[in-house]
């Protein structure tokens, strides 16, 4: 168990492994999230500009007036596309505490690489410009994310390309979060977003400086800040992925606090999160080298989709699906 005055976010730059140097960059991504869950990765190779492009092309869009953003609200109301307004999601939920809704409004695209299926892609005309911003920031992400899968083969002491079968066409949801001003004091154990472990492989989050951010909690119940860092994008392990390392790689309680209610001014917060798994129909089960006959596998084989479904429909409150 790590100290908690020693828990910290490490910063890992990883363009040298755009180079030669894959190995040291991995064992360092490694490292920090087997022993912290998290790290923020810098030389990513993603234009600031392009970010900021899109930052404010979100901005506008959760600025619109509350019925034309409705319009992009999906029937079924569930996390994998469209606008999610708030009042509706308890992430907290999955833990089994019992908390008003969270105080976020979110934005969300699935498989936009991949055909139209029988729930299509929501798109909206305002604000001009943004179906082609999100359809880049898919694109850099999946570039991103194959990057960090290659990595994290690599960490984990298989050979690089070990696992591009289950991201060639990955589970990849992007969800631009609205943490708005909050006018009015949060009930009691309202969060903007409650303490919850993320549910899949890889979470690729762009946050900015906005007070009542992100907090970490380290393996003796203190929480801590997770900064933003400029030009950074923080990385944090999903259950998905730890089930994956038999554990070795640590799925870390996390939360979205509340700002506080002394300061003056605007607090909105805007997050940019990627939920980067495995193809949903992939079979996870314990990779070889995580596993010792001291330490054999320590859960059955699951399939991805069907196990993160399970997850979003409890913080939901969905009709039951079949969990593992």
């Amino acid at each position: 168990m790590i100290p908690s005055a020693q828990f910290r976010i490490p910063v890992i730059d990883i363009s040298p492994s755009r180079g030669g140097d894959r190995l040291r960059v991995a064992r360092a991504l490694g490292d920090a999230l087997e022993q912290v869950g998290f790290a923020t990765v810098v030389g990513h190779g993603i234009s600031e500009d392009f970010l900021g492009s899109t930052y404010s092309a979100l901005r506008e869009f959760f600025a619109l007036p509350m019925d034309e953003k409705m319009r992009a609200c999906p029937p079924e109301k569930a996390k994998s596309r469209g606008y999610l307004p708030l009042g509706i999601e308890s992430v907290a939920a999955t833990l089994d505490a019992d908390t008003p809704p969270d105080l976020c409004e979110a934005l969300v695209f699935s498989a936009l690489a991949r055909p139209p299926s029988q729930r299509p892609t929501i798109w909206r005309e305002r604000p001009t410009g943004l179906r082609d911003l999100v359809l880049r920031y898919n694109r850099e992400l999946d570039a991103l994310g194959k990057h960090l899968g290659r990595l994290a083969a690599l960490a984990l002491d298989l050979a690089e390309h070990d696992l591009d079968g289950y991201f060639a066409e990955p589970s990849m949801t992007l969800r631009f979060v609205n943490y708005p001003d909050q006018p009015a004091a949060p009930l009691p154990g309202q969060l903007r977003y409650g303490a919850h472990h993320d549910y899949g492989g890889l979470t690729i989050l762009r946050q900015d400086e906005a007070p009542g951010g992100l907090e970490a909690c380290d393996a003796g119940g203190t929480w801590h800040e997770v900064p933003a860092s400029p030009g950074g994008f923080v990385i944090n392990v999903g259950d998905l992925m730890s089930r994956w390392t038999n554990g070795r790689w640590r799925s870390t309680l996390h939360r979205v606090v509340n700002p506080d209610r002394a300061l003056t001014g605007s607090t909105q917060r805007l997050s940019m999160v990627t939920f980067f798994s495995p193809h949903e129909d992939s079979e996870i089960a314990c990779l070889p080298s995580c596993a010792t006959s001291a330490n054999p596998a320590r859960w059955a084989p699951v399939k991805a989709g069907e196990y993160i479904r399970a997850k979003i429909a409890r913080s939901m409150d969905l009709p039951p699906v079949s969990a593992p």
